[in-house]
């Protein structure tokens, strides 16, 4: 529930509306030094009409667009361009200005918006290319079909900027305009499609693990940094299909077969070998500290732990370059969350022999950065009679900026979507002269271009973009980059690094693909077969795809572009000059997993491991999530359909809502075996006992154990981390990395904070560090349990000692947070979550920041809880991601199914609809869906006509 009002209520809007608007005008006019006034209908103005008629030019037939009460539009056309005009100008009306700034994110144009300050993200965008690749796609690839739903779409947009200033747009134009001489520029399809770049993006896969474990080196061995990444748990977690493999006869994925061989898993090299014959580099032991360091802290190498490419060891050079490449991809806008943490997504399948409806039902609740207005977009697009002219009767959530809908059903099917996770991109070391880089000993020449940058109140800027035959040379985006490698050890085998190596980056996303196509032929799906059709286009981002259909049937489908190497598992950057580590291809759409009626009755997706390698020969990633989320999933089901029980709409709500932390499980009853002295902790202690591992808001227990966890990360892990992973503001005192021999006065001790920004630090608590933590809590003793002393602690050398001292520590954290009272403590005070505009609610004054922005809400749930409100245990309890919708469908009888949003339909601060759902969505509430022309007419509360 809010800890504080979200949102004046509509019917008490007005008064209290015209008050934050005239602060908003004094605020922003003071803070910029410009004059005006801007009145309430600067405002209004922007809000979108929903009665009466309004001209369209192109349609050639009326459409309807029926709103119900929470402003989510049903669109009734007789055709199918008309039906995606429509969807262009509705969008546009509701949330205009997040589809321009998406759109300059994309293009790497923030600049021309917010000045000065965008400079380095866009040339990092612009290196990467999104734009040029969407146009590409655009112009050789998409079907002309596709093109022209685009085409119709952007006309929709554009017929609604017709005539209209800025600030009768949005009033964040209006904020702009005091600064800015601002333009806002005519909806191009391009446009549409590069918004699936900014998506692949951020739902890229291992990349961030990639540097992790290259940055780790400078302070952990080898041995330690497989500790840090464990083997997926296959044993305790089932993966997403536990049947079948690929036949190898026909080359393609059998759901009956048995699979490939045991010893044919298709992970390139034997782990811990060295690329082209380089040899290991012998470190000395580092990282021994009086105050927070550690003792094991050793580094030397053989090039990495479980694979074999280049980039690890002891190395500043390495270090420095990857921390750099670290920091640009903070400064790049998560349009979805933070990368490598908790981005993903819960979604399942119930066969309806085990539902109470006797068809299935499916859930979808996709774990993504909360924003404000939320990611998704409500809507649905019907076709008023559904013929082979006119095929469109779908509903569901769609992307402002992109026609068509993403997840949801047509009068036939359902589907969902989770992240994969599978490693598409790999980052690599290359060897570069003033003539290009070099492989195989002879060198190759960039492909260059120049881009200019314009910048909103200042001067163009120009940069040049080089490109390897792999990607594009990113580490030309930072000078820490320049002269990268500079004493990476990579081996005899390895070209004379000079002035040090370059990073260039593949991934797939970076060649031009059919996504697009994908999206519509999904949304007009009839069966599993053309399902799978459709799914075969959808090539990045990769995504699980759970489906349903109204005769019965269930299935799943692993699509994407997914790379195959001849060397290397990318799990580290591989040596460039060494062309034994290209790709040699993608994995054909016939030999991805899928299933389809499995004999277990239900399917479960929620980014855990796809398929045990045992029996499957090609490698989709050695990164998955840890399958914590989706093994409560399957137990929940498990528990509901033992003995012939059925599993409801509600139940499915109900596991959507479900908090319970595993990590809990493990560790809450070693705390409570503790003998605790301090009668103070004691008293926090107590909380713990008989706590059942549910974290509700007002938890005081669920408080206390998340802050225990917290510092159990701190004591045995992140003080021992490199500064490269460390949130910033976490200071310690350590001996340097390179430093040999005792402490004294030529090797002293180094005061030394960490770098990363907080909502992507290590360790960050989520699963990975459940399976971390898990074996070693059967460790009384082990090299992670050990903590120097320090003025008020003893030095910690057992398990227990240091779940003690971490009891302490979370005593004394809480109640400087929330006072010395454990009896007013909860979890969902220091849980919060704040719903943020994203552009001037980030980055303008405090208090537009807070005219503009929405919260805090006082959550449950929590780090890879199936209620996934994610928090980074490394930066703090702040809520970072959430489930950004929740739906529960009801197949076959459509207006049963259930839905919600986190925010609202429009994206125009102070209009009723701007977060009028947050509040049931935080309580876990869901509403009706209405989907046939009969309940959407019953909901129907306001009706807009547009007429040719």
């Amino acid at each position: 529930m809010p800890s504080n009002t979200s949102a004046p209520p509509a019917k008490k809007k007005g008064r209290r509306a015209r008050l934050l608007l005239v602060l908003l005008v004094l605020v922003l006019v003071a803070g910029v030094g410009a004059g005006g006034y801007w009145g309430v209908s600067t405002v209004r103005g922007s809000f979108p009409q929903t009665t009466g008629e309004i001209r369209l030019d192109g349609l050639s037939g009326g459409v309807e667009v029926k709103r119900d009460a929470l402003g989510v539009p049903q669109i009734y056309a007789d055709n199918e361009t008309d039906l995606f005009r429509a969807q262009g100008y509705v969008q546009a009306q509701d949330r205009f200005y997040e589809m321009d700034v998406r759109r300059h994110v994309t293009a790497g144009r923030l600049s021309e918006m917010f000045g000065e300050g965008q400079v380095e993200t866009d040339s990092f965008l612009r290196t990467l290319g999104w734009r040029r690749v969407a146009q590409e796609e655009y112009d050789k690839v998409l079907s002309a079909e596709t093109k022209k739903y685009l085409q119709a779409y952007a006309e929709g947009v554009n017929a609604y900027l017709k005539g209209r200033e800025p600030g009768d747009v949005s009033v964040e134009y209006a904020a702009l305009a005091l600064t800015n001489d601002y333009t806002i520029e005519p909806w191009t399809p391009v446009d549409s499609v590069a918004w699936l770049k900014a998506m692949a993006w951020d739902l890229r896969g291992n990349m961030q693990d990639e540097i992790d474990r290259s940055l780790l080196t400078s302070r952990l061995t080898p041995a330690q940094i497989k500790q840090l990444y464990p083997e997926y748990p296959y044993a305790l977690h089932q993966p997403i299909v536990d049947k079948g493999g690929v036949d190898e006869s026909t080359g393609k994925f059998d759901p009956a077969g048995k699979g490939g061989d045991d010893d044919e898993l298709g992970t390139g090299e034997t782990p811990g070998t060295n690329p082209a014959g380089s040899e290991g580099s012998d470190g000395s032991t580092g990282g021994s500290t009086e105050s927070g360091g550690s003792e094991n802290g050793s580094t030397g190498s053989e090039n990495g732990t479980g694979g074999s490419e280049a980039g690890s060891g002891d190395s500043d050079g390495m270090t420095s370059q990857l921390a750099a490449l670290s920091e640009v991809l903070d400064g790049v806008p998560d349009l979805l969350g933070p990368n490598g943490n908790g981005i993903g997504s819960n979604s399942w399948v119930v066969s309806g022999r085990y539902t109470t409806s006797g068809k299935p039902l499916l859930a979808n609740d996709p774990h993504l950065a909360p924003q404000l207005p939320s990611l998704w977009y409500q809507m649905g697009l019907h076709c008023r009679s559904v013929s082979a002219t006119c095929r469109y009767d779908v509903s569901g959530y769609t992307f402002s900026g992109m026609p068509g809908v993403i997840i949801g059903h047509n009068d036939k099917i359902a589907w969902g979507l989770t992240n994969l996770g599978a490693d598409v991109t790999d980052l690599y070391l290359e060897k570069i002269g003033p003539d290009g880089y070099l492989v195989d000993g002879k060198v190759k020449p960039f492909v260059t271009r120049e881009e200019t940058i314009k910048v909103a109140g200042g001067a163009d800027r120009k940069i040049t973009v080089r490109s390897t035959e792999r990607g594009p040379l990113v580490s030309d985006r930072s000078s820490e980059l320049e002269t990268v490698g500079q004493k990476a050890p990579v081996g005899n085998a390895a070209p004379d690094r000079g002035t040090g190596y370059g990073v260039s980056l593949q991934w797939t996303a970076l060649q031009p693909g059919k996504s697009m196509d994908a999206i519509f032929a999904i949304d007009r799906a009839k069966d599993f077969a053309s399902f799978r059709a459709a799914a075969k286009n959808f090539e990045v981002p990769s995504q699980n795809l759970v489906y349903a259909d109204t005769e019965g049937h269930i299935g799943y489908q692993s699509p994407g572009k997914i790379p195959q190497r001849t060397k290397g598992d990318g799990t580290l950057p591989a040596p460039g000059w060494d062309s034994s580590y290209k790709w040699k291809g993608y994995i054909p759409f016939e030999k991805l997993p899928y299933e389809y009626d499995p004999d277990r009755g239900y399917i479960v997706t929620a980014n855990q491991a796809v398929i045990d390698p045992k029996n499957y020969p090609d490698l989709l990633t050695k990164d998955w999530g840890y399958g914590s989320r989706s093994q409560r999933i399957n137990d929940l089901i498990e528990s509901k359909i033992k003995d012939g029980g059925k599993i409801s709409p509600d139940d499915m709500r109900t596991m959507q809502t479900d908090n319970r932390s595993e990590i809990a499980t493990l560790l809450n009853p070693l705390l409570l075996k503790i003998d605790i002295a301090d009668p103070h902790v004691r008293e926090a202690q107590k909380l713990l006992e008989g706590w059942d591992y549910t974290q509700e808001p007002d938890s005081a227990a669920a408080a206390y154990f998340n802050a225990v966890w917290r510092n159990v990360l701190k004591l045995a892990f992140g003080d021992k981390l490199p500064k490269e992973v460390r949130a910033e503001g976490d200071c310690i005192n350590v001996r340097p990395a390179d430093a040999t021999g005792p402490v004294d006065e030529q090797n002293k001790l180094v005061r030394e904070c960490g770098q990363r920004d907080p909502d992507s630090a290590q360790p960050d608590g989520g699963d990975r560090w459940y399976e971390i933590v898990r074996p070693l809590l059967k460790q009384e003793k082990s090299e992670w349990w050990t903590t120097p002393g320090n003025r008020t602690d003893q030095a910690t050398e057992t398990r227990d000692q240091l779940l003690a001292r971490a009891m302490k520590d979370a005593r004394w954290e809480l109640t400087a947070k929330l006072g010395k009272d454990v009896s007013t403590w909860s979890w969902g005070r220091l849980h919060q979550l704040t719903l943020k505009n994203q552009t001037l609610g980030t980055a303008g004054p405090g208090v537009v920041q807070r005219l503009l922005n929405r919260g805090p809400w006082n959550l449950g749930g929590g780090e890879a809880a199936v209620d996934a409100t994610g928090w980074n245990a490394a930066g703090g309890y702040e809520v970072i991601w959430v489930p950004s919708m929740r739906m529960v469908v009801n197949v076959g009888d459509w207006d049963k199914s259930r839905w919600i949003n986190l925010t609202g339909a429009s994206g125009h601060a102070f209009h009723s609809h701007y977060t009028d759902q947050t509040d049931a969505w935080a309580k876990g509430e869901l509403y009706d869906w209405a989907y046939g022309k009969e309940a959407v007419d019953a909901a129907t509360k306001d009706t807009l006509v547009l007429k040719p």
